[in-house]
């Protein structure tokens, strides 16, 4: 499971960063500053579009994968795979933007892979989750 407005969001505007970059490369000769732009400050224009963009693009990034035996949470920069038996429950709070995994001694895991702004699809996200887990703690 992605999370669906935040990865739309983030491609959109990791597009539009690399159009406005492009325009600024692509006008930086014809502008009369003093300056002398040569084709090596364009293409620098552009790789920095290209970082910028890259760095909102890693907002798309986050998953969650569940199976029988666990859940993989891959947010923003980590990733971390957690047996069901270390979880102890899929909680989403008043007020949070996303769900958590509540872990032993008061720890838990932030699960960015399910926003608060994906409404139904989020719903169906910690639904999934949960009768995953009380499956395998429970047995059946």
């Amino acid at each position: 499971m992605r999370p669906r407005a935040i990865t739309i969001t983030a491609w959109v505007c990791a597009v539009g960063i690399m159009v406005f970059f492009a325009i600024v490369a692509y006008l930086m000769p014809s502008e009369d500053t003093g300056v002398i732009f040569r084709p090596a400050d364009q293409v620098s224009m552009m790789v920095i579009g290209a970082f910028v963009a890259g760095g909102l693009l890693l907002m798309a990034r986050p998953r969650v994968r569940a199976d029988a035996h666990g859940i993989e949470v891959r947010n923003v920069l980590t990733s971390r795979w957690f047996p069901w038996t270390e979880v102890l429950g899929i909680s989403f709070p008043d007020g949070a933007s996303s769900a958590r995994l509540e872990l032993p001694d008061d720890e838990y895991h932030s699960v960015l892979a399910v926003q608060a702004v994906d409404r139904g699809l989020a719903v169906r996200g910690i639904r999934t989750l949960r009768d995953l887990h009380r499956t395998a703690v429970t047995g059946g």
